[in-house]
């Protein structure tokens, strides 16, 4: 272990990253730039005091679960995360699954589309990250994001699932969505993330385990959807899909034309934000 170098390191990197970038308040009393120590601690799920012994180059040697809650973090990329590793005397583990840090530059984009609801995801759908129209149209906390805010997650396993029409607005998602899936297994088939999500829904959805069946491989495009909110109501938006092909994620954009009673909705959801989401999870009575 490397303790100066790996002090260093987090410093270097601490500082590299805005508190806004992490769901944080960047206030007037920040007299230096990037994140303080003990937010640093907080988002890793650390003690202060240990945190600031790393980075005083005293600290114990960190377990491997300490790492990747670090490399969370400080949003480290994958070149990152296997530094860090190697600082601590840790051989990083071989990437066998999607890639989980998404690109500066898409994060910033995320930042600037405060009037649409954008997230990213990865090959799995796991959301990597959204910004504050999305975690309102969801009603979630764009700071953190649960393991139930899969897309396939919220579909398949939602109680109306079992309702929708293979040929309508659902049922074209659902079955694309098996089929983007099934191309995910081929391309990671040692990655226990995406066995566990086939798993889940082929034992909780009677819809997904037949179009599981059926074999097909897609990836998934554009289209519309349809939500009910519990605050502004229902909203038809269009959802487009950018690739990230270097990283295997996606860029999903919800939008309307303007004049729209969608795009007045949206106005609307940008004024609320996430107040008065905790009832009904954005989301009643029809999948996502």
């Amino acid at each position: 272990m490397d303790r100066r170098e790996l002090a260093e390191f987090l410093r270097s990197r601490r500082a590299r990253v805005r508190p806004e970038d992490v769901g944080l308040e960047n206030g007037p009393r920040r007299r230096t730039p990037g994140l303080r120590r003990e937010e640093v601690a907080r988002l890793a799920g650390m003690s202060v005091d240990y945190y600031i012994r790393l980075e005083q180059a005293r600290g114990p040697r960190p377990s491997r679960q300490i790492l990747g809650a670090l490399a969370r973090a400080l949003r480290l990329t994958d070149a990152e995360r296997d530094h860090l590793h190697h600082l601590a005397g840790e051989a990083p583990l071989p990437s066998t699954g999607p890639p989980q840090d998404v690109p500066a530059g898409i994060l910033h984009l995320l930042d600037r589309l405060d009037d649409t609801p954008a997230f990213v995801i990865d090959a799995k759908y796991d959301v990597l990250a959204m910004n504050p129209m999305a975690a309102a149209l969801f009603g979630e906390s764009s700071r953190t994001i649960p393991r139930e805010l899969n897309p396939m997650r919220r579909f398949f396993l939602h109680p109306a699932a079992s309702r929708i029409c293979v040929d309508g607005e659902y049922g074209l998602f659902a079955r694309a969505s098996a089929a983007d899936l099934r191309a995910a297994t081929a391309r990671y088939p040692d990655d226990p993330g995406v066995a566990e999500l086939v798993r889940e829904l082929r034992a909780g959805s009677d819809l997904f385990a037949r179009l599981w069946e059926e074999h097909e491989v897609a990836v998934q495009t554009s289209n519309v959807k349809t939500f009910r909110h519990p605050v502004v109501g229902p909203i038809e938006l269009h959802c487009d899909v950018l690739e990230v092909p270097e990283r295997d994620q996606r860029v999903v954009l919800y939008t309307a034309a303007p004049g729209t009673p969608a795009h007045e909705a949206l106005k609307l959801l940008r004024v609320v934000g996430t107040q008065e989401m905790t009832e009904g999870r954005a989301l009643q009575d029809t999948p996502p």
